[in-house]
């Protein structure tokens, strides 16, 4: 096969706050005509850098040395005409966010069609007749019904596909994928990826794949370049990397999983909270007067139970219904149905009682960079909960950061650093602290570990089961990665469109699975495993 990409001790560093900061070290590796190869590591280690020198778009405060080729011809240094004439139309990107990815005040045609105006001077019938074509393409159902649609009304799923076709619209030859499933659901991340090796094939194009998922690479990728520090530590065949990995670095990636069970729940261990036939329904109105016609169903006659030191995991597709129903149980949305915590019926609360449920309910959310405020320095963030309910003087609380700071893995030292001057893993363990230093009864646990790479991942796991041995949690655990799921969960939930359609023992569900929809679930998991 001939080479398309050819990179050659590339170097590219950035002028920061007066200094020069490294983010790629020598990097050399080629594509081959027809092949996929994957860059891999943690965040940081330069991946996205890499990919994005291709083409020059990683900005003016970039300093960039050694050589691009691109079918022949250099990129390093290229003319901004000849760069226009590549980005989009011979080399495409598909990045991780589509909802960042995407205008939100734009519809679905005109940002397809503005690609194919810009690169093929497709306009009108023609221009629709191609977007129709690339929706069709890549998977999405009536595409003439959804051409005025906003991003904000297609699901995550959905918006990936739209960005795929986006990539595709001139026909590119490589197609650089940067972490493209990452916040997807496994039975999309298969679908997304069963698409991308068929129209790889198809199109005949080449493909350079971003990630942090082992289970990706082994299943989709030629060849694989494992980088760490800017540096391209260990590369060769899918097989030969997987199968004998010379690197110490690459045998801890390949070595990073979620294993194990959680510590057993004590026979008498208190009921914390529960539900019975819980029901939200969010209600359609339409015309001036707000008249309702209809609802959305977002969770029908949910009953839940959870003890202490129980991890109860709640799984499902997006929009299944996961999240709503955990905040229902908090008391943070309007619902229909029983309630209990600790014994007790917390729908009729008044505010001021509902303020104690506050203090012992605790949530972490799945974004360690979103769910931070950028304005508050580790100090604050943590001790905000202890100031908003009254619990001792500004000294004790600077002594209960420090404490608690010490029990996720952070340097009390470091608590007056802002958020931007920490890791993701750091910055989930700094939420982790502002949900513990109040001692919660119940942790609902958003999503806590798909934004982080593996290694990471393995850490807050085990950071969580800790916590919760140590302090008698009850866990309300809702992810998409059924690994971890299984890794932290006594229970299992698996929710569809709002319905239970399973729950019971996490070894029954794993080992038994009733349904068809666990089925799929459960086989979309392995396939990417």
């Amino acid at each position: 096969m001939s080479e398309l990409l050819k990179v050659r001790d590339l170097k590219v560093s950035f002028r920061q706050d007066g200094k020069i900061v490294e983010a790629v070290k020598g990097v050399s590796f080629q594509i081959a005509k027809g092949e996929t190869v994957a860059l891999v590591g943690e965040s940081g280690s330069g991946k996205s850098v890499t990919a994005l020198s291709t083409v020059s778009l990683h900005g003016e405060s970039a300093v960039v040395e050694g050589s691009v080729l691109y079918d022949g011809k250099e990129m390093v240094g290229a003319s901004d005409e000849r760069l226009r004439q590549v980005r989009g139309n011979d080399i495409s990107f598909i990045f991780q966010e589509p909802m960042t990815s995407l205008n939100p005040l734009h519809t679905l045609e005109k940002q397809i069609r503005e690609s194919l105006e810009l690169h093929q001077g497709l306009t009108g019938d023609a221009a629709r007749k191609r977007i129709l074509e690339l929706l069709t393409k890549v998977g999405i159902r009536d595409p003439e019904t959804r051409l005025q649609a906003y991003p904000h009304q297609l699901s995550g799923g959905q918006r990936q596909r739209v960005m795929i076709a986006m990539a595709l619209a001139n026909g590119p030859d490589l197609l650089i994928a940067d972490e493209p499933t990452t916040a997807l659901d496994v039975t999309i991340q298969a679908q997304i990826l069963d698409l991308l090796a068929d129209l790889k094939s198809e199109e005949d194009m080449s493909l350079l794949f971003i990630t942090h998922d082992l289970g990706i690479v082994r299943r989709i990728a030629d060849r694989v370049c494992v980088m760490k520090d800017g540096e391209i530590v260990e590369q060769g065949v899918t097989s030969e990397i997987f199968g004998n990995p010379q690197h110490p670095y690459t045998q801890k990636l390949l070595s990073a999983e979620s294993t194990g069970v959680p510590n057993p729940v004590k026979p008498d261990a208190e009921e914390i909270a529960s539900t019975d036939a819980l029901r939200i329904w969010f209600p359609i109105q339409r015309g001036l007067m707000k008249r309702t016609v209809g609802y959305v169903k977002a969770v029908n006659e949910a009953t839940v139970a959870v003890r202490a030191g129980e991890t109860v995991g709640i799984v499902g597709e997006s929009g299944s219904g996961k999240t709503t129903l955990a905040l229902a149980i908090m008391r943070l949305i309007k619902s229909q149905g029983e309630i209990t915590y600790r014994g007790e019926d917390v729908r009729a609360w008044s505010t001021k009682e509902l303020r104690r449920l506050r203090s012992e309910m605790q949530i972490v959310f799945q974004d360690p960079y979103g769910s931070l405020s950028p304005r508050m320095t580790c100090e604050q963030i943590i001790s905000e909960g202890l100031e908003v309910h009254a619990k001792g003087d500004r000294r004790t609380f600077r002594s209960e950061v420090a404490k608690v700071m010490s029990e996720v893995g952070l340097d009390p030292m470091m608590m007056h650093r802002y958020p931007h001057e920490f890791s993701g893993g750091q910055r989930q363990r700094i939420a982790i602290a502002r949900a513990m230093v109040l001692r919660p009864r119940l942790v609902v646990l958003d999503e806590p570990t798909s934004a982080l790479d593996m290694t990471v991942q393995v850490q807050i796991v085990n950071l969580l089961r800790d916590l919760q041995q140590k302090y008698n949690l009850a866990y309300l655990f809702i992810s998409h990665d059924l690994k971890v799921v299984r890794a932290m969960s006594h229970k299992v939930i698996v929710m569809k469109q709002g319905d239970v359609v399973e729950s019971g023992s996490a070894e029954d569900v794993f080992a038994n699975p009733q349904t068809d929809y666990t089925r799929t679930l459960l086989a979309a998991a392995l396939d990417t495993a």
